[in-house]
């Protein structure tokens, strides 16, 4: 029996040229469901007293006079170390673990001592008509989201997401209308999540912190282009962009031609969208995510299958053979622990070899692939069932993978490859197209990406620096 909470904003916020939508205070109390109850969080509350944490109990050994004493920072240092849903919950105990959030002390502790979380988010979303390059896609799926008007005038989504945590097996929603219509979820990295325009041309993005209601405005793109590949790359210290393919030659049509990067760090070293070497020929990038491991970006090519690579550091771009390329399905690069693994189906039907879902791991010297894993045969004949040739998705975060099968199934399957465990993944129950029932009539997909939940994502600050100093060059 699963447990789906509620994670609520912790503050205003606002998004540089857009309207700003300030929604109010927030309680930090969690409502927990079983089965397909689900209580809506409440809109509003009033703000907590200020008081000082106090304990009550006959234990012995949680004595308030003892434990009422502890040192402030030893305090601080424990609700570092919090998972970051029950650090919220933490906060409606009194008014000074309610503003740790706006503490700048307490958020630098908190990036060197909190463990890093390797979670999953995913978005739902309607499977975009890639026919027509002149669309106006938004992601309500009419499903307890809307849209309303911001402050400014302008039109805001009100979009939901839906946090799993792979070590618990528990689901998290969270809610934030903050994101303009017209944008969709592309990639993440380091807690942030990247929104880019769906409007063919140059195309705009956000860094977007769903945990606390942050949005980062970046600068446009200096080329055209439709559906591009993304990739994002973000540290404590850096933030890293690239943009492949589609490139707009006319507005009737596309050609995988060049990349565009973005970059920024603490050492004041920039580069806004610069162009990089050419895109190898006859490529064919299918518009999707990009996985980034050691300084370098990876990406699916089709027709035949293979693996395009491109280094920041020498600006090449370069192709690895696929494993098996003539005989793959539904092919999925993921990042796992900094390591670079291929998911894909396997149907040799005229040979002796039967069907399975296998994974590959790109060795050390970088062109070679090493099958590591391969799907138990009863539970792919029971997942080939479910899928009948619709294809599935994938995505990796730490030592978990996630398979998704295409809408409108939508059901899960997670694999750890630390203790070689396939399960299923429990329902959504708060929406239908979550809840892994069918339903003929949805197009909507499941779309998953890695994430890190975090309180802070200090890179951001270098965006807000580079928009201050460097207007000119935008």
């Amino acid at each position: 029996m699963e447990t789906f909470n509620v994670i609520p904003f912790p503050y205003n916020y606002g998004i540089t040229n857009v309207p700003t939508f300030s929604p109010p205070f927030q309680p930090y109390n969690y409502t927990s469901l079983t089965n397909t109850s689900f209580t809506d969080f409440p809109t509003a509350a009033p703000p907590p007293p200020i008081t000082t944490p106090t304990i009550i109990t006959t234990s012995s050994w949680m004595d308030s006079r003892l434990w009422s004493r502890l040192p402030q920072p030893l305090v601080d240092r424990i609700l570092a170390f919090l998972p970051v849903p029950d650090f919220f919950r933490a906060r409606s105990v009194c008014k000074r673990w309610y503003g740790l959030l706006y503490s700048n002390s307490f958020l630098q502790l908190y990036l060197h001592v909190s463990p890093r979380q390797h979670w999953f988010i995913f978005f739902t979303h309607k499977t975009p008509n890639t026919t027509n390059i002149y669309r106006n896609n938004n992601l309500d799926d009419g499903e307890g989201e809307g849209e309303g008007e911001g402050e400014g005038g302008g039109i805001v989504s009100s979009s939901r997401a839906y946090l799993f945590d792979p070590y618990e097996v528990k689901w998290y929603t969270i809610s934030f209308p903050i994101i303009p219509l017209g944008f969709s979820p592309a990639t993440s990295s380091g807690g942030l999540v990247c929104w880019v325009s769906d409007e063919p041309g140059l195309k705009n993005l956000y860094l977007h912190n769903p945990v606390v209601g942050s949005v980062t405005q970046l600068p446009p793109t200096r080329r055209p282009r439709l559906f591009p590949s993304v990739g994002l790359s973000v540290t404590p210290s850096s933030v890293d962009l690239i943009l492949a393919g589609d490139d707009m030659i006319s507005p009737y049509a596309v050609k995988n031609l060049t990349a565009e990067t973005f970059h920024i760090d603490s050492n004041g070293f920039y580069s806004v969208w610069d162009t990089t070497s050419p895109l190898p020929r006859l490529c064919s990038l299918e518009s999707g995510q990009t996985v980034h491991s050691h300084g370098r970006s990876y990406c699916m090519n089709y027709s035949p299958f293979s693996v395009l690579a491109y280094d920041v550091s020498s600006n090449a771009w370069w192709k690895i053979q696929a494993p098996m390329r003539r005989f793959l399905r539904s092919p999925c690069l993921v990042e796992s622990n900094g390591n670079i693994i291929l998911v894909a189906a396997v149907e040799k039907s005229k040979l002796n070899v039967p069907r399975s879902l296998r994974m590959w791991i790109l060795q050390g010297c970088g062109t070679q692939w090493a099958e590591i894993e391969r799907m138990p045969q009863q539970l792919y004949a029971h997942f080939e069932q479910l899928e009948e040739g619709r294809g599935f998705h994938c995505v990796g975060s730490g030592h978990f993978i996630v398979i998704m099968i295409k809408a409108p199934i939508n059901k899960r399957l997670l694999f750890d490859i630390h203790t070689k465990r396939w399960i299923w993944m429990p329902s959504c129950p708060r929406n239908a197209n979550l809840s892994g029932e069918i339903n003929v009539n949805s197009d909507a997909n499941f779309q998953g990406f890695a994430y890190q939940p975090t309180l802070a994502a200090p890179a951001t600050t270098l965006v807000h620096q580079l928009a201050t100093s460097s207007l000119s060059a935008f």
